[in-house]
């Protein structure tokens, strides 16, 4: 996920990634959803007829079995082991690819444009608005790239690895996405696909039924290849929370031979069977949309708390600092004489840059890090303004035009003057470990966007979510053992989880993990 800044957002960050991914783990349902097409329905008539169905808000309609069964047998596999879980990933990942192209390629051919036009609604018959509420709901479909970070002290050069491996990947499955729902929108109108299986249906509807059961066996590949993703992933950001002493110590034992987080995965892997058989899919899906919407500004936010602080020694010895340097030179007699001189220090992280001083002198005068806080705090708290501003300023907010107007100019250019106000101090340069480009940019304008993604989801979402923070078992977990985590920071050395005892080397190599996913 991101290193551990104090005891704070980053564990929240890790905290959403773990509860979240336990309580909204809806991809075994669609996957059953499809099993269930490829045999015409029988298992779910046979569930409703001989154990029953209700109509309960926030529950399921009937026990889906079939989708804790596939739970239960993916965590089997993932307890076997890294290299056996792994080569299954591949196997399904490389099966959900060609399936994709076989997609792609016959949904193309039996593409009709007309399904875009205005007497069908459009290309876009929502707006603006119904895409980015569309995007926010769907967000869930990028949550496993948290796998690749998870994962990343047990490869060999994670600094470059990972990133490459994290943009390969978005860019592989945002685009297979898009082609993907460009196909299925133009093959069949929108508003006849049946939503448990639309890929399926949609080349039922056109007479191909044999292309739809290869679709529906791509699909439950590729549901179970996420589902592999995230049983991998979660219990190693819990071994990782607990190893800092943010969650319960139990959760740190490695199985010694297969060397994987055993707790972690059975807990998860009986957790999860039985909400995935109780609640709703559509449920579920806002759900886990919300908690990943929720990590991303918290991680960028740790990114730029983690920019602008001072770096801790790379190394057990520390680095040295510069002190008095002896310079010689000779006196009239010939003889060797040594003075002592001062070496200029670099500027320290948090620090007004020096090139900037006779402009900023004000800002001058305070400690490092002070003003880098300050800004940064108002830069969230100006994103959140701006964001509400644009999406209810007309409607929920009921401004008059100018109301709208001064507020959306006044939250912009205090967004941009904290933005600037960072930009303006020193940050620590790495050369180590992989730091991401263009801070503060790149993470303020993350933070910007995720908010405005969020911003569209139901009030009923955020309810859930907002009780679920109440209750949720690891956020009473974390203001218990939270207290006994220890400070690093202040000691200048490395987290707990970066020196694990030599028997567990198997599992996390010891190597620094990047800043960021």
């Amino acid at each position: 996920m991101c290193s551990w800044v104090d005891c704070g957002p980053s564990s929240l960050a890790g905290y959403c990634s773990s509860s979240v991914s336990l309580v909204g783990l809806p991809w075994p349902a669609p996957g059953a959803a499809h099993l269930d097409a490829i045999f015409g329905h029988r298992i779910r008539s046979f569930t409703m007829a001989h154990v029953g169905s209700w109509q309960v808000p926030f529950l399921a309609q009937y026990l889906d079995f079939l989708a804790a069964g596939v739970i239960l047998l993916a965590s089997a596999f993932v307890y076997c082991g890294v290299h056996i879980s792994s080569w299954l990933n591949r196997t399904f990942s490389a099966i959900s690819l060609v399936v994709i192209l076989f997609i792609v390629t016959l949904g193309f051919v039996l593409a009709r444009p007309e399904n875009w036009s205005t007497e069908e609604g459009g290309f876009a018959p929502f707006g603006f608005s119904g895409i980015m509420a569309g995007a926010a709901t769907c967000f869930y479909a990028f949550v496993g790239f948290g796998a690749i970070a998870a994962s990343s002290e047990e490869g060999q050069n994670p600094k470059r690895a990972v990133p490459m491996a994290i943009a390969i990947s978005v860019g592989l499955v945002a685009g297979t996405n898009i082609l993907a729902s460009t196909v299925l929108t133009l093959m069949v109108p929108r508003h006849s696909l049946d939503p448990d299986w639309a890929l399926a249906d949609a080349f039922y509807q056109q007479g191909y039924s044999w292309a739809g059961f290869i679709v529906a066996a791509g699909a439950v590949c590729g549901m179970t290849t996420v589902l592999f993703n995230i049983l991998f992933a979660v219990p190693r950001i819990v071994y990782a929370m607990a190893t800092d002493g943010l969650f319960f110590q139990i959760f740190t034992h490695v199985h010694p031979r297969t060397q994987v987080p055993i707790v972690g995965i059975l807990v998860f892997g009986f957790l999860m069977p039985l909400l995935a058989v109780l609640l709703d899919l559509e449920a579920l899906i806002q759900f886990l949309s919300i908690g990943t919407l929720v990590t991303c500004p918290v991680v960028n936010t740790s990114i730029i708390v983690l920019r602008f602080q001072k770096s801790p020694p790379s190394s057990p010895l520390g680095s040295v600092s510069p002190g008095p340097v002896a310079e010689g030179y000779e006196d009239s007699s010939g003889h060797r004489r040594l003075e002592d001189t001062e070496q200029p220090s670099a500027p320290e992280p948090g620090q007004l840059r020096p090139a900037l001083r006779p402009f900023l002198g004000f800002m001058s005068g305070c400690r490092p890090g002070v003003a880098v806080a300050w800004a940064l705090r108002v830069l969230v708290v100006s994103a959140i303004i701006l964001d509400c501003v644009l999406v209810f300023g007309n409607s929920a907010l009921h401004l008059p035009p100018w109301g709208h107007t001064l507020l959306l100019l006044l939250s912009s250019v205090v967004f941009l003057l904290s933005l600037l106000v960072l930009g303006a101090h020193q940050q620590q340069r790495r050369q180590d470990a992989f730091q991401v480009p263009m801070v503060p940019l790149i993470p303020a304008a993350s933070i910007l966007l995720n908010v405005f993604l969020m911003l569209h989801l139901s009030s009923l979402t955020w309810l859930r979510f907002s009780v679920w923070l109440l209750i949720d078992p690891f956020w009473l977990c974390y203001t218990y053992e939270g207290p006994k985590a220890i400070s690093w920071e202040s000691r200048h050395a490395s987290p707990p989880c970066f020196s694990l005892p030599r028997e567990n080397k198997g599992f996390l190599s010891g190597q620094e993990i990047p800043e960021t996913s």
